[in-house]
């Protein structure tokens, strides 16, 4: 197999495919890889942070002591919000899997390259997905 079969298309090439090509097998090989590649990402920023509370000794100073644990909060939440990230990124995986990558679950129509780049493990069209926030909003959410 050569390079060109392999490589992957630029996000200029994406954006300019004919509409034809929505999530064509190359274009969902482009997510794939670019999915994985935040996965990666995330879990290796995973073991960093584990890798860091753990090398972390106690201080007896009560004011670096404090300092500390705010650090390791503050940390421990945006690891938590990267774990239920991680998450929808192996959503959007199986989803390249199933075939049903790239369409809104709510309406069946393309969520679109511009905004799959921008957000690869959107789900919904942005019609769908400002109706949401309206609802939202509407109900106090």
């Amino acid at each position: 197999m050569n390079a060109t079969a392999t490589a992957l298309p630029t996000e200029q090439e994406m954006l300019s495919a004919p509409a034809d090509e929505y999530m064509s097998p190359a274009q969902l090989a482009f997510f794939r890889n670019r999915l994985q590649d935040e996965m990666n990402q995330l879990l290796e920023n995973a073991h960093e942070t584990t890798t860091h509370l753990q090398e972390n000794e106690a201080t007896p100073d009560p004011s670096d002591r404090a300092s500390v644990e705010e650090e390791h909060t503050l940390e421990l939440r945006v690891r938590d919000r990267e774990r239920k990230l991680l998450k929808k990124i192996e959503e959007a995986i199986a989803r390249i899997d199933t075939g049903d990558y790239g369409w809104c679950e709510e309406t069946g129509e393309p969520i679109g390259i511009g905004r799959l780049l921008a957000r690869p493990t959107a789900t919904l069209c942005l019609e769908a997905q400002e109706r949401r926030e309206k609802l939202k909003k509407m109900h106090g959410g």
